[in-house]
Protein backbone atom coordinates (compact mmCIF):
# COMPACT_ATOMS: atom_id res chain seq x y z
CA UNK A 1 0.00 0.00 0.00
CA UNK A 2 1.13 3.55 -0.81
CA UNK A 3 1.61 5.84 1.51
CA UNK A 4 0.47 9.33 2.91
CA UNK A 5 2.73 11.99 3.24
CA UNK A 6 1.40 14.65 5.84
CA UNK A 7 3.45 17.81 5.96
CA UNK A 8 2.22 20.99 8.38
CA UNK A 9 3.99 24.73 8.07
CA UNK A 10 3.84 24.74 11.97
CA UNK A 11 4.11 22.27 14.90
CA UNK A 12 1.13 24.86 16.01
CA UNK A 13 -1.02 22.77 13.34
CA UNK A 14 -0.73 19.41 14.87
CA UNK A 15 -3.82 19.21 17.09
CA UNK A 16 -6.20 19.31 13.68
CA UNK A 17 -3.57 17.11 11.27
CA UNK A 18 -4.16 14.69 14.28
CA UNK A 19 -7.52 14.22 12.67
CA UNK A 20 -5.70 12.61 10.19
CA UNK A 21 -3.46 11.04 11.24
CA UNK A 22 -6.19 8.98 13.66
CA UNK A 23 -8.34 8.56 10.48
CA UNK A 24 -5.60 7.31 8.00
CA UNK A 25 -4.38 4.79 11.44
CA UNK A 26 -8.06 4.05 12.07
CA UNK A 27 -8.03 2.71 8.18
CA UNK A 28 -4.50 1.09 8.23
CA UNK A 29 -2.54 3.28 6.17
CA UNK A 30 0.71 4.00 6.42
CA UNK A 31 2.05 7.35 7.21
CA UNK A 32 4.71 9.88 7.54
CA UNK A 33 4.12 13.30 9.00
CA UNK A 34 6.41 16.16 8.56
CA UNK A 35 6.47 19.96 9.50
CA UNK A 36 7.84 21.86 6.36
CA UNK A 37 7.35 25.61 6.03
CA UNK A 38 6.77 27.13 2.37
CA UNK A 39 8.50 30.14 3.48
CA UNK A 40 10.87 29.08 6.15
CA UNK A 41 11.76 26.03 4.89
CA UNK A 42 10.97 25.86 1.17
CA UNK A 43 14.07 23.64 0.00
CA UNK A 44 12.83 20.61 2.68
CA UNK A 45 9.33 20.95 1.04
CA UNK A 46 10.36 20.94 -2.26
CA UNK A 47 12.81 17.97 -2.14
CA UNK A 48 10.02 16.04 0.03
CA UNK A 49 7.15 16.72 -3.03
CA UNK A 50 9.52 16.29 -5.75
CA UNK A 51 10.37 12.84 -3.95
CA UNK A 52 7.51 11.60 -2.54
CA UNK A 53 6.12 9.22 -5.76
CA UNK A 54 9.73 7.60 -5.67
CA UNK A 55 9.24 7.57 -2.01
CA UNK A 56 6.48 5.09 -2.10
CA UNK A 57 3.73 7.62 -1.36
CA UNK A 58 0.26 7.72 -3.30
CA UNK A 59 -0.54 10.92 -1.86
CA UNK A 60 -0.09 14.23 0.38
CA UNK A 61 -2.11 16.10 2.76
CA UNK A 62 -0.76 19.86 3.42
CA UNK A 63 -2.18 21.66 6.04
CA UNK A 64 -1.21 25.59 6.51
CA UNK A 65 -2.79 28.38 8.05
CA UNK A 66 -2.86 32.29 7.32
CA UNK A 67 -0.76 32.44 3.85
CA UNK A 68 -1.37 29.12 3.59
CA UNK A 69 1.35 28.76 0.53
CA UNK A 70 2.21 25.08 1.91
CA UNK A 71 -0.49 23.16 -0.64
CA UNK A 72 0.76 24.90 -3.20
CA UNK A 73 3.84 25.00 -3.14
CA UNK A 74 4.05 20.78 -2.46
CA UNK A 75 1.48 20.65 -5.47
CA UNK A 76 4.13 22.53 -7.79
CA UNK A 77 6.75 20.09 -7.03
CA UNK A 78 4.46 16.79 -7.41
CA UNK A 79 1.95 15.11 -9.52
CA UNK A 80 0.80 13.68 -6.99
CA UNK A 81 -2.86 14.24 -5.43
CA UNK A 82 -2.23 16.97 -2.74
CA UNK A 83 -4.85 17.66 -0.34
CA UNK A 84 -5.13 20.81 1.36
CA UNK A 85 -6.56 21.83 4.92
CA UNK A 86 -6.69 25.36 5.26
CA UNK A 87 -6.22 25.71 8.83
CA UNK A 88 -8.07 28.36 11.35
CA UNK A 89 -5.92 30.96 12.92
CA UNK A 90 -7.22 34.29 15.09
CA UNK A 91 -7.39 36.31 11.87
CA UNK A 92 -10.06 36.34 9.76
CA UNK A 93 -11.26 33.06 11.42
CA UNK A 94 -9.36 30.46 8.77
CA UNK A 95 -10.80 31.87 5.64
CA UNK A 96 -7.53 33.67 4.81
CA UNK A 97 -6.24 30.12 4.53
CA UNK A 98 -9.31 28.74 2.89
CA UNK A 99 -8.75 31.41 0.47
CA UNK A 100 -4.80 30.85 -0.20
CA UNK A 101 -5.29 26.96 -0.65
CA UNK A 102 -8.30 26.95 -3.10
CA UNK A 103 -7.02 29.33 -5.05
CA UNK A 104 -4.60 27.68 -7.36
CA UNK A 105 -3.54 28.45 -11.13
CA UNK A 106 -4.48 26.04 -13.93
CA UNK A 107 -2.57 23.46 -13.88
CA UNK A 108 -1.52 23.10 -10.17
CA UNK A 109 -4.44 21.45 -8.44
CA UNK A 110 -4.84 21.32 -4.82
CA UNK A 111 -7.84 19.43 -3.95
CA UNK A 112 -9.14 21.68 -0.71
CA UNK A 113 -11.18 20.84 2.62
CA UNK A 114 -13.40 23.14 4.90
CA UNK A 115 -11.62 24.72 7.56
CA UNK A 116 -9.69 22.43 9.96
CA UNK A 117 -11.26 19.57 7.75
CA UNK A 118 -8.37 17.13 8.49
CA UNK A 119 -10.51 13.90 8.88
CA UNK A 120 -12.35 14.55 5.51
CA UNK A 121 -8.31 15.22 3.97
CA UNK A 122 -7.66 11.81 4.94
CA UNK A 123 -10.81 10.59 3.81
CA UNK A 124 -10.44 11.49 0.71
CA UNK A 125 -6.65 10.17 0.52
CA UNK A 126 -7.95 6.83 1.57
CA UNK A 127 -10.42 6.93 -1.28
CA UNK A 128 -7.75 7.95 -3.53
CA UNK A 129 -5.48 4.89 -2.59
CA UNK A 130 -8.35 2.70 -2.56
CA UNK A 131 -9.10 3.10 -6.29
CA UNK A 132 -6.55 0.11 -6.76
CA UNK A 133 -6.84 -1.68 -3.30
CA UNK A 134 -10.20 -3.15 -2.91
CA UNK A 135 -9.49 -4.07 1.21
CA UNK A 136 -9.27 -0.55 1.43
CA UNK A 137 -12.49 0.37 -0.29
CA UNK A 138 -14.57 -2.44 1.21
CA UNK A 139 -13.21 -0.50 4.38
CA UNK A 140 -14.91 2.89 2.88
CA UNK A 141 -17.56 0.99 2.20
CA UNK A 142 -18.25 -0.41 5.76
CA UNK A 143 -17.98 3.01 7.23
CA UNK A 144 -20.30 4.38 5.01
CA UNK A 145 -23.10 1.93 5.41
CA UNK A 146 -22.43 2.34 9.57
CA UNK A 147 -22.75 5.76 9.21
CA UNK A 148 -26.01 5.59 7.19
CA UNK A 149 -27.24 2.94 10.11
CA UNK A 150 -26.46 5.51 12.86
CA UNK A 151 -28.49 8.22 11.29
CA UNK A 152 -31.47 5.68 10.45
CA UNK A 153 -31.92 4.61 13.56
CA UNK A 154 -31.70 8.21 14.77
CA UNK A 155 -34.72 8.44 12.38
CA UNK A 156 -36.34 5.76 13.67
CA UNK A 157 -36.38 7.52 17.27
CA UNK A 158 -37.38 10.70 16.31
CA UNK A 159 -40.50 9.25 14.15
CA UNK A 160 -41.17 7.01 17.02
CA UNK A 161 -41.65 9.91 19.16
CA UNK A 162 -43.16 12.37 16.98
CA UNK A 163 -45.04 10.20 14.41
CA UNK A 164 -47.23 7.84 16.10
CA UNK A 165 -49.66 10.41 17.79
Amino acid sequence: MKKVGIIMGSDSDLPIVEKAINTLAEYGVPYEVHVYSAHRTPLEAKGFSANARENGFGAIIAAAGMAAHLAGAVAANTTLPVIGIPVKSKNLDGMDALLSTVQMPTGIPVATVAIDGAANAALIAIQILAVTDEALAKKLDDARKAGAEKVLEKNRAIEEKYNNK
